[in-house]
């Protein structure tokens, strides 16, 4: 077999598959394990257990491991490979050599558990010889300590970590990173106001239809209409999710809801995500008819609620920060990353000047939303807009999705001086108290 320095130059046109190939990830952690050089003919032997070797076509040296052979699925060699690595990698002072003798015995010891299922396999007999030699270079005996394993983390349940648990999010991550993760937040509703994932606000007139969310795992679209004849505000008419294949956990599912139709299924009447093993780890469930749906994608660590008020829908969610981050520079255009464009932004203050209605409207607003945040700004514009007593109810939803997604309770509230409407005289309160008075009714009945 010829030494990777001497692959033909015809190999090199095949670049991107030879260095697919080069899987062998302890090479270059050896060498800061402190694991002692050997002399020249030891190379080839050595660069097999861990040591690197400079890439055949690479015109800077670039080191990479030797590629290793098919490996049977029984043969351990790299799990002892990365154990050896984890116990040398940080050895320091007087009993370094003691310590790195116990590792090479642990080492000799793992290969010796998987020798049968790695018969046949170059990189399990190099590791072997390896260990042998660098056994000798340092004076090891055969006999005596070896080091403790490696602590693990704590699995799920007694049978370890389950292959269904991939299609658990807070569990894998947990699993995989020690620590619950870390969520976002936004949310879309009235006329539309958008709260991104940094927690800015803005209010939208975007018609017709806009990405909220187009990442790796996810798309939604929503698709918005003016809320009055000749109005520059705008209300989502129609919501769009896409919940991509993955192929470990759900099929690719779609759900739509529209101005009147909030349906408790998928597109295609499903209510979770196909018959793959994880397919219970997306569900949807109606928490009101017709009103409030809540869909839960475990496999992704996301929730998401979407609410009918009046004759606008809005749109709230949580993600895991790993998710909602997981986008290309291509996929720019997200209104829950970004917010609106600064062409598409409206100023609530713009909507109350000379509107003799805004005082019933704060009147009316501040019966859902005691605290003069954004949410009670965006509702008095609303109001005011659309003469809509309903969408006091679309910014109290808002507000109660965000109380139970925020991970931090002090962010709930956004408060942005000069973004209200001013004060008026109440010469339309009667009107619109009356308006409320007959929305409530009907909502009864």
């Amino acid at each position: 077999m010829l030494p990777l320095r001497w692959v033909p130059a015809h190999f090199c046109s095949w670049r991107p598959w030879v260095r697919s190939l080069w899987s062998f990830k302890p090479a270059a952690e050896l060498l800061t394990a402190g694991a002692p050089r050997v002399s020249p003919s030891w190379d080839r032997r050595r660069e097999a257990v861990g040591l690197p070797l400079p890439h055949p076509c690479s015109s800077t040296g670039t080191p990479w491991a030797v590629p290793s052979l098919p490996v049977s699925s029984q043969c351990k060699i790299l799990r002892c490979n990365s154990e050896y690595v984890a116990a040398t990698l940080n050895l320091r002072g007087s009993g370094r050599t003691a310590a790195y003798c116990n590792a090479l015995r642990s080492y000799s010891h793992c290969t010796r558990k998987t020798a049968r299922t790695c018969r046949g396999d170059l990189a399990f007999h190099s590791a072997v010889h390896g260990i042998e030699d660098l056994m000798i270079q340092n004076n090891c005996s055969k006999e005596g300590p070896t080091s403790p394993p490696r602590p693990r983390p704590p699995a799920p349940n007694h049978q370890g970590f389950e292959s269904l648990d991939i299609c658990n999010y807070e569990k894998s991550f947990l699993y995989k990173h020690g620590q619950p993760p870390s969520y976002q937040h936004c949310a879309a509703f009235g006329d539309p106001h958008i709260r991104t994932f940094h927690d800015d606000f803005h209010t939208c007139r975007v018609e017709g239809s806009w990405p909220l969310l187009d990442n790796d795992y996810l798309f939604v679209q929503a698709t918005s209409a003016p809320v009055a004849k000749g109005s520059n505000a705008t209300v989502t008419s129609k919501l769009t999710i896409i919940f991509k294949n993955m192929k470990e956990c759900i099929d690719q599912k779609v759900y739509q809801a529209e101005i009147g139709n909030l349906p408790a299924a998928f597109e295609d009447g499903s209510v979770n995500g196909g018959e793959r093993p994880g397919g219970s780890s997306l569900a949807i469930r109606e928490l009101s008819p017709g009103r409030h749906v809540e869909i839960r994608a475990e496999y992704i660590g996301t929730t998401i609620a979407v609410r009918q008020a009046g004759r606008q829908l809005s749109f709230s969610i949580r993600a895991a920060e790993e998710v909602a981050r997981a986008f290309t520079e291509e996929q720019d255009l997200q209104l829950c990353v970004g917010g609106c464009p600064r062409s598409q932004r409206i100023s609530r203050s713009e909507c109350c000047r000379g509107r003799a209605a805004a005082e019933a409207a704060r009147a009316l607003c501040k019966e859902m939303l005691p605290v003069e945040d954004v949410y009670f700004q965006s509702c008095v514009f609303d109001v005011v807009t659309s003469g809509d007593a309903n969408f006091t109810m679309a910014a109290h939803g808002a507000l109660e999705d965000a109380r139970v997604f925020l991970p931090d309770a002090e962010k709930l509230h956004i408060f942005q001086a000069g973004a209200g409407c001013p004060h008026a005289s109440p010469s339309f309160l009667l009107l619109l108290l009356l308006a409320a008075s007959f929305w409530a009714l009907q909502s009864h009945f």
